[in-house]
């Protein structure tokens, strides 16, 4: 045999039909690797603060009180049911629960920018302006994929429905569009009723875990069937009436078996909670999220894509028909004509039937409510649709005209700024930082008062972090309506003064405070709490 000749290895198993080809990672699923790994270990870092209490406090009082106590939601309760497989705290759970949570939001996010587009690099990109491109001063409202609000609400039911809102967004978009080749044979022709109504349900999951969300995921699924279902008749509007019935009949049932979020006593007792989520007035949050408006321009592109209209800007006939074809595509692929002549959905009004442009009116006005009346994780999903606009319009293929290079340099420059400003603390330690980023709130902990109090003791206190971080120790807290006789513990700051009844039993050498047990129990009042309650402390 010749030297030169070029054998064949022999190809067995599974790999044998396809040449024994290794199957290759694509963008996504790299990126989307290393960014799970990167924010897991900024997650564990940050130790918990804000609301982290509150959501432990919900597992360790389901944990003591079981089934018989108030109103569950899904999430807590399968969080319930994990603890007492593992043996898991309400603490230690909300750190397991963190990086399972980021992978239902990344698989999420990526299957619904995939139905958006088949571009391979546009989730890459649509992943970078979702981390980044928000604005210039820090936020920590949930409800989004922001990098510094991830590093306290990762383990938070709010990410969980997140996740969950995008791979609903992504299945109703998908049976909207229906572009299969081999389509369902049927009486109709469309798909059977049993995935509408496992959709439905999924809605109904996501509003049990975080109602305010689940107002967001329906106003998105209104735009994902509004604005790519075509050929409205009897048949598809039961289908969609199908889904909508289902979610209904899902959320009555929890409402009725209490699986829903519940009231926390113990926070509404000591005057709420404050730090995550906290959102000021218009101008504050619009500092925290006017580089994501860059994507406006993007959604502007796919409304003229959608209504047929031909680009303005004249060009050489070279770049004219190369630009003509990249438009027809994005038009094809994420402006809801599919199956249609370029030119057969055209108007004005056909311009609202992309359901990116949808989705951003729709939340933008649920926004504007939710920003008025502190619901502040209405403000991701309103910038969603921009952020994947703008992903889905520079993951186009070159050459590229002029409007789409200025907004990739726009875009570029936006995502530096956002996260030199407002998110490079979430991913470089104090330890690391030259320069001095703004970096995730670190409150102190309280393992040294748990140990000496028991789970289910109430204690007396109107420490800022202490309120909002005990109970997450399965600690009650009393408050000036609690009258029970055996109150015998008093976590006093370094401003109060130690009653004479009672003895030191540890301190805190952080914050001074000092956790005291009384001598004989005795109904204590309970001091006056701070009128002042910032929205974050460091």
């Amino acid at each position: 045999m010749s030297t030169g000749a070029l054998v064949r290895r022999a190809a067995r198993g599974s790999t044998a039909l396809r040449g024994a080809r290794a199957r290759r990672l694509t963008p996504y699923q790299l990126s989307g690797l290393l960014f799970w790994l990167v924010m897991t270990l900024a997650y564990w870092r940050v130790p918990p603060c804000c609301e982290a209490g509150q959501h432990a406090a919900a597992v360790e009082r389901l944990l003591r009180a079981g089934l018989t106590d108030a109103a569950a939601s899904p999430y807590v309760l399968a969080q319930d049911t994990l603890a007492r497989l593992t043996g898991l705290s309400g603490w230690q759970l909300l750190r397991v629960c963190g990086p399972l949570n980021l992978l239902v939001l990344l698989t999420g996010l990526g299957r619904l920018v995939r139905v958006l587009s088949p571009r391979p690099w546009a989730p890459v990109l649509a992943l970078a302006f979702m981390s980044v491109l928000w604005g210039t001063r820090p936020g920590w409202g949930g409800g989004s994929l922001a990098l510094l609000p991830l590093t306290g609400s990762l383990g938070y039911p709010s990410a969980f429905a997140l996740g969950l809102t995008l791979w609903a967004w992504s299945l109703t978009g998908a049976r909207a569009r229906d572009l299969r080749r081999v389509r369902y044979v049927g009486p109709s022709g469309l798909r059977s009723l049993s995935g509408y109504a496992a959709l439905g349900v999924l809605y109904g999951v996501v509003a049990l875990v975080d109602p305010v969300l689940g107002v967001a995921a329906a106003a998105g699924a209104v735009a994902f069937a509004a604005g790519w279902q075509r050929g409205w008749r009897g048949a598809v509007w039961g289908r969609w009436g199908l889904t909508g019935a289902a979610a209904a009949a899902a959320i009555a049932f929890g409402t009725h078996a209490r699986v829903l979020p519940q009231a926390y006593g113990a926070y509404e007792a000591v005057g709420g909670f404050g730090g995550f989520g906290g959102f000021g007035g218009f101008g504050e949050v619009a500092g925290q999220c006017w580089l994501a408006l860059l994507g406006v321009p993007a959604l502007w592109v796919r409304a003229r894509c959608t209504a047929g209209q031909a680009p303005r800007r004249a060009a050489g006939r070279a770049n004219r028909q190369a630009d003509r074809q990249t438009d027809r595509q994005g038009c094809l692929v994420a402006g809801g004509t599919a199956g249609r002549a370029p030119g057969q959905v055209a108007g004005r009004t056909a311009a609202w039937r992309d359901p990116l442009v949808l989705l951003f009116v729709l939340e933008a006005l649920l926004a504007g409510y939710g920003v008025r009346h502190g619901f502040g994780e209405l403000l991701g999903p309103a910038l969603l649709a921009p952020q994947c606009a703008l992903a889905v319009e520079l993951a186009a293929e070159r050459r590229w005209p002029g409007r789409r290079r200025t907004l990739g340099w726009a875009a570029a420059g936006g995502a530096c700024l956002g996260f030199l400003t407002a998110q490079a603390g979430a991913v470089v330690p104090r330890s690391l930082d030259p320069v001095g980023f703004v970096q995730p709130p670190r409150w102190p902990s309280y393992d040294w008062a748990a140990r000496h109090i028991g789970a289910g003791e109430p204690v007396v206190t109107d420490a800022y972090y202490a309120v909002r971080l005990l109970p997450g120790y399965g600690i009650e807290l009393a408050d000036a309506h609690d009258h029970r006789p055996r109150v015998r513990w008093l976590l006093l700051t370094r401003r109060e003064r130690l009653p004479g009844d009672a003895v030191v039993v540890d301190w805190s050498r952080r914050t001074g405070e000092v956790l005291a047990r009384l001598t004989r129990t005795r109904d204590v009042p309970v001091a006056a709490r701070p009128t002042a309650r910032p929205t974050t402390r460091r």
